[in-house]
C-alpha cells in the first residue's frame, strides 16, 4: 500500500496538463495569472488533492513528496511567470498559493472533521470576529505621579481617506474623550 501507481498517475496527468497550459501562457501573451491561479485551483488541485485522506502517509516518504511538490512548482512557474532557478517556497509566495503539503494535510484534517466527526477544525479566524484591543484598556495608576495615557487603536479598516482609527482618553477611570477618525 504505497500509493506509488496513483501519485505516478497523477504526477503524469497533472504535468501533461501544465506543458499544454504552458504553450498558451508565454511572459508577455497568452493566459494570464488569473486565469492560470482559477485552473490550478479548479482543475489541477482536485486531481492532486483527490482521496487524500486515504494517502496521507505518503507525504512521509520524500520521493513521494517530491513528486507532489515539483507538478506544484511546474504550475507556480507559469503562474508567476518566474525562472526555472526561483525556489518552490518563493513561488508559493510570489502567487499567493498554499504549499501543496499543507494543502493537503488541511483537506485531510477537513475530511476527518465532516466525515468522521473528530476534533475541532484548525483554522484561522475571520476578522470580524476578532476581539478589538480598545476593549481591554489596561488604566495603570501612580501613588505620587499622575499620568494620563492615550491609547490610539485601528481596526485595519481602509476607506477612500485612509486607514481608520481611535482615540480614547481616560481621566479617574472615566472615560473623557472619544474620537473616531476613519
Amino acid at each position: 500500500m504505497t500509493f506509488r501507481d496513483h501519485i505516478n498517475y497523477t504526477e503524469e496527468k497533472c504535468t501533461k496538463l501544465i506543458f499544454t497550459l504552458a504553450k498558451s501562457a508565454k511572459l508577455t501573451w497568452g493566459l494570464k495569472h488569473k486565469t492560470l491561479n482559477t485552473i490550478y485551483t479548479g482543475g489541477i488541485l482536485p486531481l492532486i488533492l483527490y482521496g487524500a485522506p486515504v494517502w496521507k502517509t505518503v507525504l512521509n516518504r520524500a520521493c513521494y513528496k517530491a513528486k507532489i511538490v515539483r507538478i506544484q512548482r511546474l504550475i507556480n512557474i507559469q503562474i508567476a511567470k518566474a525562472y526555472r532557478t526561483v525556489s518552490n517556497e518563493a513561488l508559493c509566495v510570489i502567487t499567493g498559493i498554499t504549499p501543496i503539503n499543507m494543502k493537503i494535510i488541511e483537506t485531510v484534517r477537513y475530511y476527518e472533521i465532516t466525515k468522521r466527526k473528530g476534533s475541532q477544525y484548525d483554522r484561522e479566524m475571520e476578522v470580524k470576529n476578532w476581539t478589538h484591543p480598545a476593549k481591554y484598556v489596561n488604566i495603570i495608576e501612580g501613588q505620587e505621579e499622575r499620568t494620563h495615557f492615550i491609547y490610539a487603536y485601528t481596526d485595519g479598516s481602509k476607506n477612500d481617506i485612509g486607514v481608520g482609527s481611535g482615540i480614547a482618553i481616560f481621566s479617574d477611570n472615566s472615560l473623557t474623550t472619544c474620537l473616531n477618525t476613519g
